[in-house]
């Protein structure tokens, strides 16, 4: 396998371990007027960086509420610390996937790992916050992307935060449910809101101008800022929003997966009934006519997602 290209430098966050909550590596900042509480979430996976650049930078900025409470969270460190630019896909995370541990039974539930415990840690933080963004980046250098679930108040903040110009509205994977799908996040009648960020490949440049772009206008869309600045910073022009519904999940149901073609995300098949894929010896046939590839993985394995298969609505 060719070198992967490394444009990225992992910000050093020991300075952040102390934090101020209790809990490492959390630091809270709070406003002198009443106001929601936004996480901006970084570090899910270890190997992606944009999300802790984006926050290292928001640091050393000196942002602060004028109302509600910021936190600043790195969550899987102990795969971050294990990042190596030789090998960077080997530090997505050490036991398990932190972003298909939440929920309920599984947090309170008798297994244990590196990335259950951090969870476990983490679990009143995320529980507390009204707004919560959690940065990723992806395995092919596609456009960024949204994933904004299915409850209509997650669409109508991610057209306030008005970036990436496509958002995803999707359901999950079958492996699990995902930090942005937690509790109140996913109750399409409680306030709590959440959205996942895929700001690009994993360790180009521009993944981590968009991680900071983004975690810029959601902190101004969800009014903690200053009026004005929050104002400036939303009137920054930005390309149409389109949206894309997400209607099947392809979920490996064997050991020998292989897509048809080398996709890298966002290929529009004209023709539905093209093969895509085959799980074992059945194929994976697209559903309609210009069917969108979401993210298409290189992790293929058994009770993963392969791909999502959506179609754009707007």
């Amino acid at each position: 396998m060719a070198r992967v290209r490394v444009e990225l430098e992992p910000p050093d966050i020991e300075p952040y371990r102390a934090g101020n909550t209790g809990i490492d590596y959390v630091t809270s900042f709070d406003g002198s007027a009443p106001g929601p509480h936004v996480l901006l979430n970084a570090l899910t996976h270890g190997n992606e960086l944009c999300g802790a650049i984006a926050l290292d930078r928001l640091f050393r900025d000196g942002i602060r509420p004028v109302r509600g409470r910021l936190t600043l969270c790195f969550a899987n460190v102990e795969a971050y610390r294990a990042f190596d630019r030789d090998n960077p896909n080997g530090s997505r995370y050490l036991d398990e996937d932190f972003n298909r541990l939440w929920s309920d039974a599984t947090l309170s539930g008798p297994r244990h790992s590196a990335e259950l415990a951090r969870a476990r840690a983490l679990r009143p933080i995320y529980e507390s916050a009204d707004l919560l963004l959690d940065i990723h980046s992806m395995q092919y250098a596609t456009a960024p992307l949204m994933l904004i679930g299915t409850a209509p108040k997650t669409e109508a903040f991610a057209r306030r935060v008005g970036l990436p110009a496509l958002m995803v509205r999707d359901q999950g994977h079958a492996a699990g449910p995902r930090l942005r799908d937690f509790a109140a996040f996913a109750d399409p009648a409680a306030p709590q809101t959440a959205l996942l960020v895929e700001c690009g490949q994993h360790w180009e440049r521009r993944a981590a101008e968009v991680a900071l772009a983004v975690s810029r206008r959601f902190l101004a869309a969800s009014g903690i800022l200053d009026a004005a600045a929050a104002a400036r910073i939303l009137a920054e022009a930005v390309p149409p929003q389109r949206l894309i519904a997400v209607t099947h999940v392809v979920t490996i149901q064997s050991d020998e997966f292989r897509f048809a073609d080398d996709y890298r995300g966002l290929e529009v098949i004209a023709r539905a009934g093209t093969v895509i894929g085959r799980d074992g010896g059945r194929a994976v046939h697209t559903p309609y006519d210009d069917c969108v590839l979401i993210m298409p993985s290189r992790r293929l394995g058994r009770g993963q997602t392969a791909v999502r298969l959506g179609r754009f609505v707007d």
